[in-house]
């Protein structure tokens, strides 16, 4: 008689197990929500807003007071303003002290005088709206002693209007401009250039250079060490490099066409199309094929090298050793590099706006999301931009593991 497991995972010990776990998971889900979701979240939300730099903050009254005038003329003016253009501020009142020795006459509404105390109602103050306040006075002393008095108070202003950021009104506006006309199509053409030709580029280098170096040879570690410097030196650095080396002017790859006469005149790499976009993936290529390099040379040395021992007395040639063995033991780490580069190489910003600033046809998403946010101060249109780019990525990445990585078995 056999007595019965009890189910896994229903006991006191395994909720006990799961509660552990959870706690001691926290840390790093809030962690992550911090850091990641919450931006990810103020981003989609922007993305529906109507939002430019100057929304940042919300519509308030401004006021600036000033003595003017002379003799019988001598007044103090309030100059009121709306900050916004466009929204109106509700309940805005002013309030002021005046100071001791100056003697206020006829004030006009919105304002009365109790006393000292000047204090004005203007209730909503539409967009754009501008008020000026005159308050004629006489001074008991020298005008210029009571000009830095006057001028040196700050009246209370009250007053409120809605914030475009946080308001629960939103608009498909920004996206409308970002799909309009043929300049997004264009843009979303040279990213895909850019990052199916620089991950392939670099898959395909990192995997020849870890065959060249999978050897036992003097010197070994200092190649390779040698082969990271690409990936390991500062972006800055490297990218001003390039840039000098391949100057019209004054660059060395320049002046050695011209020399050898290849090339009867400067070839500006950076600045023509297409040349421009062929360079950043050259560039890109040469920077992060050191990951691939060391990713894929560590699954080498992995191998078994017994297959290798038996295709030989088998009679396989290199190339068939290469195709038959190598690549199938390797096509679950470049699956998974392939991934990891696509999606590194789509969001990549750096490289293309330090070696062109996106001009001469190397505008991709990312540098459009900067221009839109900062150059233009359109803020809605640079998170709509970026919320594209989170879709296009969320499309390759079901595509990925719908597709490529079921046949890799990952």
């Amino acid at each position: 008689m056999t007595s019965a497991t009890p189910p896994t995972g229903t006991g006191a010990l395994a909720k006990r197990e799961a509660r552990l776990a959870w706690t001691l998971l926290a840390p790093t889900i809030i962690s992550v929500s911090l850091v990641v979701i919450l931006p990810l979240l103020a981003i989609i939300w922007i993305s529906f807003k109507p939002f430019t730099l100057s929304d940042l903050r919300p519509p308030a009254p401004v006021v600036r007071e000033s003595l003017r005038g002379s003799g019988d003329d001598l007044r103090i003016e309030y100059r009121l303003r709306n900050s916004s253009q466009e929204i109106a501020i509700e309940g805005v009142t002013l309030t002021d002290v005046l100071p001791e020795g100056v003697i206020a006459g006829e004030i006009a509404a919105p304002c009365v005088l109790d006393g000292q105390e000047l204090f004005c109602d203007f209730g909503t103050l539409d967009g754009g709206q501008r008020e000026r306040i005159r308050v004629p006075v006489t001074i008991d002393g020298d005008p210029d002693v009571f000009e830095d008095v006057v001028e040196g108070s700050e009246p209370r202003i009250t007053g409120s209007g809605p914030s475009v950021l946080t308001n629960f009104e939103f608009s498909l506006e920004n996206f409308a401009r970002v799909f309009d006309g043929d300049e997004f199509w264009g843009v979303l053409g040279v990213t895909l250039f850019y990052t199916v030709f620089g991950t392939i580029g670099a898959l395909v280098m990192g995997l020849f250079a870890a065959l060249l170096l999978n050897k036992s040879f003097k010197g070994q570690g200092f190649i390779r060490g040698l082969y990271l410097f690409p990936y390991v030196a500062p972006v800055i650095a490297v990218a001003f490099t390039w840039v000098t080396l391949f100057d019209p002017f004054s660059g060395s790859a320049n002046a050695l066409l011209v020399q050898m006469g290849l090339s009867s005149d400067p070839i500006n790499f950076f600045g023509e199309r297409p040349l421009a976009l062929i360079m950043v993936t050259v560039f890109e290529i040469w920077r992060y094929f050191p990951l691939s390099f060391l990713f894929i040379l560590a699954r080498m040395q992995s191998i078994d090298s017994s297959m290798y021992e038996a295709a030989d007395m088998d009679g396989a040639s290199p190339f068939q050793k290469f195709w038959l063995l190598s690549i199938p033991q390797l096509l679950g780490i470049l699956s998974v590099l392939f991934l990891l580069r696509f999606i590194w190489t789509f969001n990549k910003f750096d490289d293309i706006f330090l070696l062109t600033g996106g001009n001469a046809g190397t505008r991709t998403l990312t540098v459009n999301v900067y221009e839109q946010a900062f150059a233009v101060s359109n803020i809605g249109a640079g998170a709509a931009v970026a919320v594209v780019i989170l879709m296009c990525l969320i499309a390759f990445s079901f595509v990925f593991f719908k597709f490529i990585s079921r046949e890799e078995g990952l």
